[in-house]
């Protein structure tokens, strides 16, 4: 099951209904562009299971229940847990978003059947921002996470997503806060009205935010390799060099080189501590094997050390 089928016919009526609403003809450009982002599978069969039942011996207090999904026994947890399976939480929030008239493209990632991330972009015109020009383009996100394993936390946080190289920035610090109902072993969410926060989140932190891109935009970096060199040293996000005998850029610092190097041709615009910023955002989010709270943790610490360098 596809997130972005869900509410399709429901968004096609919405756009229908209330096309003055947003500017039509960005819509294919993002569209093409999504199209090319990942869209897996968040809604795999998932139940709670008793382990006594399925082991046929007692467990130990605190080991009374086990989640699985899509056929894999990927947590176990207590009697007293409450189940919050991502049907529950991703449609709930996409129903918010539908019931506020907010026009949303979406992408998913699931990680193993036990984490789980979903994106809705808010791709109406007048959301738009434009970083130095007209090509480098952003549209607030809201990014809502889950897991059946722990790893990280049920939550629903602010970003932007950047059409030119399909990233999500984690580093807004409005955070959309809900309360979740246990009822037996199932959780249910409430969700605040998204529209509120969304307009909320553009009258305040988005456009605050903006200035600080523009700052970095315009901050030039005249020796690429020595500064990525440096904020990766007070970063310590990887190993620079190659090995201890080969101080030459390493597959990931060869990664961060070549993304600043292709952003500036395509934008047509010399190195600067935007494109650095993004370059180790795009490693950050589509190489390195952290959680999606990891991943925040260290965007929000990335972009503070680069505006502040």
């Amino acid at each position: 099951m596809s997130i972005s089928k869900t509410a399709n016919r429901q968004i096609n009526t919405l756009l229908n209904s209330n096309s003055a609403s947003f500017n039509v003809k960005s819509v294919p450009t993002l569209d093409n562009l999504l199209e090319r982002s990942r869209h897996d599978d968040v809604f795999v069969e998932n139940k709670i299971v008793q382990m006594n039942d399925l082991l046929g011996m007692p467990t130990r207090k605190g080991l009374e229940q086990g989640i699985i999904c899509g056929g894999t026994l990927v947590n176990v947890v207590s009697k007293s847990y409450g189940h919050l399976p991502n049907e529950v939480f991703f449609l709930e929030a996409e129903r918010k978003l539908i019931d506020a008239d907010i026009y949303y493209k979406s992408r998913s990632i699931n990680r193993d059947n036990r984490s789980f991330a979903v994106d809705y972009i808010l791709a109406d015109d007048r959301y738009k921002i434009e970083v130095k020009g007209d090509q480098d383009i952003l549209f607030p996100m809201l990014r809502f996470t889950n897991s059946y394993d722990g790893s990280n936390k049920t939550s629903g946080s602010f970003g932007m997503y950047r059409k030119v190289c399909d990233n999500g920035l984690c580093i807004a610090q409005t955070e959309i806060g809900f309360s979740v109902k246990h009822t037996g072993s199932i959780a249910e969410i409430v969700l605040p009205k998204l529209g509120e926060l969304v307009e909320n989140f553009m009258d305040n932190e988005f456009f605050s935010l903006k200035k600080k891109f523009d700052i970095l935009a315009e901050a030039r970096v005249l020796n690429v390799e020595k500064y990525i060199q440096d904020v990766n040293k007070k970063l310590s996000l990887i190993k620079y060099e190659s090995s201890d005998k080969n101080p030459a850029p390493s597959l990931n610092a060869r990664f961060i080189l070549d993304v600043v190097k292709r952003e500036t041709k395509v934008l047509n615009t010399k190195p600067n501590k935007w494109i650095v910023y993004n370059a180790f955002n795009e490693l950050l989010h589509n190489k390195l094997q952290k959680t999606f709270d990891q991943q925040k943790q260290i965007d929000e610490r990335l972009f503070d050390l680069i505006l502040a360098s």
